[in-house]
């Protein structure tokens, strides 16, 4: 009897949470947090980002959160060591990269970080393919010249465009999670697929290790190779800016350049100056180092660049679904087998 009071007692429980930027999820009203209040005392603030450390250790702790959730939020070190002692247990990131929190930092202050690693899989690949299908048939330029007033591609077509089917789509990082599923989708089409890695292979029981059009290579092999290079690596101390000048200066004339996963993976000063001397084709960016770029960035003016403003996640399905896992990671938490801890 006393273990079945005890367990009632766990299923009850409900910590307290704070969303700190709920806006930067749900900026249009539509998504249901309904799971999120029946686990929890849930707090939402209602902004798109805290940027003062004082700021983000007030509201902590004036909220006395156990569970703080965060959306691709710098939550600096500054600010952590600001928080009551003991106050915060656990940190939930929105999201699938982390690299806005300290994680050794909440370790240290027995803090458990925990993210949502597959909550965008198909709608990131997607979006993926989503460049790869417009920049074939010139859409971008298509687009931009009609919004401008020109006509004139309706008379005397301008833009060279292509076919997909037997195209290189080279993926860096493309042995994870979101390159495979861009993988799922390219295969299809009739590409074939160039993947990095510095072992050689793909990891084992990998889906695509013997598909004869799936091939693993060196990246600069993949660089010099590919129609299409599509950045799908986790930004980390590793790959910040490790795509710059040289790597750029190694791609086909004719190649684009994709980035769905975090900007700052590449180096934008060096992309700018490669883009104005027309090195590559073109660029695709739906993450951008600073997001959204600064008003005086030069990636706003260029022709040959293609921005959006990181959309890979916004689905609304998507998004409905990151808030549903977010709360499956807090239930685990309540019920202590927390799952997809970053920092244990």
């Amino acid at each position: 009897m006393a273990a079945l009071a005890s367990t009632r007692s766990l299923v009850m429980r409900r910590p307290r949470a704070i969303f700190l930027n709920s806006a930067r999820l749900d900026y249009d009203g539509t998504l249901d947090f309904g799971r999120l209040r029946d686990l929890t005392d849930l707090t939402l603030n209602n902004v798109d980002a805290l940027t003062n450390d004082d700021d983000i250790a007030n509201v902590v702790n004036n909220s006395m959160a156990e569970i703080v959730i965060t959306k691709e939020m710098a939550l600096p070190a500054s600010a952590m060591m600001k928080f009551h002692p003991g106050l915060v247990r656990l940190v939930c990131e929105a999201g699938t990269g982390y690299n806005n929190i300290p994680t050794t930092l909440a370790r240290s202050m027995g803090i458990d970080v925990a993210n949502v690693p597959t909550y965008s899989t198909e709608s990131v690949a997607h979006m993926v393919i989503t460049y790869i299908m417009n920049f074939s048939a010139a859409m971008f330029h298509q687009a931009r010249m009609l919004h401008d007033g020109d006509r004139s591609n309706f008379l005397v077509f301008k833009h060279p465009i292509y076919e997909i089917t037997g195209k290189v789509l080279g993926l860096i990082g493309g042995s994870g999670t979101i390159g495979t599923a861009v993988i799922d989708v390219a295969l299809p089409l009739g590409m074939e697929i160039l993947i990095s890695s510095r072992s050689g292979r793909l990891p084992r029981g990998h889906k695509y290790a013997d598909h004869p059009r799936v091939r693993v290579v060196n990246l600069d092999e993949l660089l010099m190779t590919s129609d299409y290079v599509s950045v799908n690596c986790p930004l980390n101390d590793q790959t910040r800016h490790s795509i710059g000048s040289r790597e750029i200066r190694l791609m086909k004339p004719t190649a684009y350049l994709i980035n769905t996963a975090r900007g700052a993976i590449i180096n934008e000063d060096e992309l700018i100056t490669c883009m104005k001397e027309g090195i590559i084709a073109g660029a695709g960016l739906d993450t951008q180092e600073y997001e959204p770029p600064r008003h005086d960035s030069e990636l706003w003016e260029l022709d040959n660049v293609f921005l959006t403003p990181h959309i890979g996640w916004r689905r609304i399905e998507t998004r409905q679904r990151l808030v549903d896992m977010t709360a499956d990671n807090i239930e685990s938490y309540i019920s202590g087998s927390i799952r997809n801890v970053v920092n244990k």
